[in-house]
């Protein structure tokens, strides 16, 4: 199907899946963490404390997480958006008036578990389940929601603060959510896809629909996520110590928040072409491949102290992460199928919201310790070098199973 031919046809189911992305910027740890300067002044915290607090907050929502995940298996997307938008509206509301840590800590969950959790999660699974034959495209599309937040939010928070003050910022943010959001893409989704025979051919996937406990008892699953976690685990990182840093390296926090434009430009043409070829391919075919930018971008962020280095890491990663988000997005079908894949994605997007958390709790325990920051960033260059190999591993495994009559079961 010609790609204008397939916008045109798919157009609201697409921006719902875009606009849902979009939202849950507000739950991102890039946005967060430009509020974090100011968080960590008022209550006094260290990068070690604000970061153990954060990482916290995002454990608890990823141990909600797998069981309130599974109500996309059963309701409809656009009844589910009606809990998760106006919850993370509420969040944002609290993040304005919150006045000391215990009340930070329930804001920052919240914030973590229906905008990064539950807004994605609702997102990516929609797109799996609603498209079969142009999964890739329609994943590759909705995720472009991600990149726009990345690019128009940071620069909208370092213009506003000056303005109207951090807490104001996240209270008109919340005005946003319920005014614009939440109406807009109800329409768009209150009426559901299902896939036909002129999207074109089945793509190819499991030859049989795993069921959650069978998943978490399968290897494969556990080495595939040695891997799948590293992307979100670097981003979240880095995004989250980015004052820390840019004070270290002594950078113009303005140029480094215009750096993020260059994150989502690239993200976007990396999410579609990686769209393209899992429609071509198979995601399985291209998983070895993600990680070896990302290894890049970070030894340049380690070793370069020039300010242009900025901007080389935001291009690098923003290839990973366009091709990870589209990758992950059509990845599961193919190694689990669709039917119990709301379950299995619960599971999944915890254990990355659990590495996202461990990041900024341990590189900020890290720094209190004295451990040099671009030490800790060119480890995780070593660490993404080590993925490629995983990866390869893992579609070694599923090419072979997904030749034979019957999955193997661990």
């Amino acid at each position: 199907m010609p790609f204008s031919t397939f916008l045109v046809r798919n157009c609201r189911w697409l921006a719902g899946g875009f606009l849902l992305c979009f939202f849950s910027s507000f739950g991102q740890t890039f946005f967060i963490s430009l509020s974090a300067g100011d968080i960590r002044r008022e209550y006094g915290l260290s990068h070690g404390a604000f970061g153990m607090l954060y990482m916290g907050a995002t454990l608890l929502s990823a141990l909600t997480l797998p069981q309130l995940g599974r109500i996309v298996d059963h309701i409809r997307a656009c009844n589910v958006l009606l809990m998760t938008l106006p919850v993370l509206a509420i969040a944002t509301i609290s993040m304005g008036f919150a006045s000391n840590w215990v009340w930070l800590l329930v804001t920052v969950y919240l914030l973590r578990l229906f905008g990064q959790g539950m807004m994605t999660h609702n997102a990516m699974t929609a797109m799996a389940r609603w498209f079969s034959a142009q999964r890739g495209r329609a994943v590759s599309l909705a995720s472009l929601g991600n990149q726009a937040g990345e690019a128009l939010f940071p620069l909208a928070l370092v213009a506003l603060v000056p303005l109207v003050g951090w807490r104001n910022t996240w209270l008109l943010s919340a005005a946003a959510i319920l005014l614009i959001g939440l109406p807009a893409i109800y329409f768009l989704l209150r009426i559901e896809r299902m896939p036909s025979a002129s999207d074109g051919p089945e793509r190819r996937s499991a030859l049989r629909d795993w069921t959650r406990s069978e998943v978490l008892r399968d290897p494969t699953f556990w080495l595939a996520l040695l891997g799948v976690l590293a992307p979100g685990f670097i981003a979240t990182t880095i995004f989250f110590h980015q004052v820390y840093l840019v004070e270290l390296r002594q950078w113009s926090i303005e140029i480094f928040a215009s750096a993020f434009i260059v994150s989502s430009s690239m993200t976007v043409v990396s999410s579609l072409m990686s769209g393209y070829l899992v429609d071509r391919y198979s995601a399985v075919d291209i998983l070895p491949f993600y990680l070896v930018p990302l290894s890049a971008a970070c030894f340049v962020l380690a070793f370069v102290d020039a300010q242009w280095s900025a901007f080389v890491f935001m291009g690098l990663l923003g290839v990973s992460l366009g091709s990870s988000t589209t990758l992950f997005g059509a990845l599961w079908p193919e190694i689990y199928g669709i039917k119990h894949l709301g379950s299995i994605r619960a599971i999944i997007v915890a254990l990355m919201v659990f590495g996202t958390a461990m990041g900024p709790g341990l590189t900020g325990f890290l720094i209190d310790a004295g451990v040099p920051y671009p030490w800790q960033i060119a480890a995780m260059g070593v660490y993404c070098l080590l993925g490629v190999l995983l990866m390869n591993a893992v579609r070694t495994e599923v090419r072979a199973r997904n030749t034979l009559p019957s999955p193997k079961v661990a």
